[in-house]
């Protein structure tokens, strides 16, 4: 049990930078970008054969984050440039990247078993693993708290809030766009190569599904810390990638569930549902509680103003 508790906290900070990614399109710009099933493969697939090539292993995971980078970037052209619809750009890129990501690795996987990855030399030591991958999780998570904070990371911010006021002050709201879907691809693409160089191999199909899986860690993350500020909120995110790890860890271990590794999808939407219900059924009745409040304080006042 412990140990599978451990591994899921494992996966859910490396999965983090995926969610971190997936917050900067869908929270931040409010663009739904589905680029990031291919560019989670295509990080995989750079670091992958560079280390497999004898490349240092952080050069190569720089170089997944160039190519979420620049995939990220093709995407926001589509959009702002191309005028193509939000959805379809990132359909049409993640299409793309499926050939570009096996012309990148030559076949539809690559092995990095006995390669010298960023884990080798923590490998066996479980909480020196989960130390080193908290400290590069949240200082990638407090590099991108001061992007946002930036003048760049402002315009990025009030692009998502309000894209034609931002143009109507002259500001360059394309620009901002592609800088954001950029950067989110290129954050998606780092967790990619880390989650191949832990698994031992990268492949072609290792993307399908990651934007839910992005959404997931989001909307838990939200609906636990809630949205204060930058830093609180995207420090949600990062908790929300690791509580869902640890439900799916729990809800394998149930046996009364009798659950499978073909569940993963299902039991990946019932979460995202529950999250999606939950805040919906708590406003709800918060309202009918204030409204409920209000009545009696109309009915006390009314009283009061009948007995004068």
């Amino acid at each position: 049990m412990f140990q599978s508790l451990t591994g899921a906290v494992e996966l859910g900070l490396m999965y983090a930078l995926l969610a971190l990614g997936v917050y900067i399109t869908f929270r931040i710009l409010d663009f739904p970008d589905l680029t990031v099933d291919g560019s989670f493969a295509t990080g995989g697939a750079i670091a992958a054969v560079m280390i497999s090539h004898g490349y240092e292993a952080w050069i190569a995971t720089l170089a997944a984050f160039a190519g979420g980078l620049a995939a990220g970037a093709c995407t926001g052209l589509l959009h702002t440039k191309g005028k193509i619809n939000g959805l379809l750009s990132g359909i049409l890129m993640m299409i793309a990247l499926y050939s570009i990501n096996i012309r990148i690795m030559g076949k539809p996987n690559v092995s990095l078993i006995n390669a010298d990855t960023l884990f080798s030399p923590i490998d066996s030591v479980t909480w020196k693993y989960i130390l080193v991958l908290a400290i590069v999780v949240f200082a990638i998570k407090l590099l991108l708290d001061a992007f946002l904070h930036t003048d760049k990371g402002l315009a990025l911010r009030a692009t998502g809030d309000n894209n034609r006021m931002i143009r109507s002050f002259g500001g360059n709201t394309d620009n901002a766009t592609i800088l954001g879907i950029s950067l989110s691809n290129g954050l998606v693409a780092i967790s990619g190569a880390l989650i191949a160089q832990d698994s031992g191999f990268a492949d072609v199909t290792m993307g399908v599904g990651m934007i839910v899986i992005g959404l997931a860690s989001v909307i838990i993350g939200e609906a636990i810390l809630g949205t204060r500020g930058v830093f609180w909120t995207t420090f949600a995110v990062v908790i929300g990638s690791i509580v869902y790890r640890i439900v799916l860890a729990l809800a394998y271990r149930a046996e009364w569930l009798k659950l499978k590794s073909t569940d993963l999808k299902l039991i990946t939407a019932l979460i995202v549902i529950v999250a999606l219900v939950i805040p919906t059924i708590r406003r709800h009745y918060k309202q009918k509680s204030n409204a409920r409040k209000r009545t009696a304080e109309l009915a006390v006042s009314a009283r009061g103003k009948g007995g004068i």
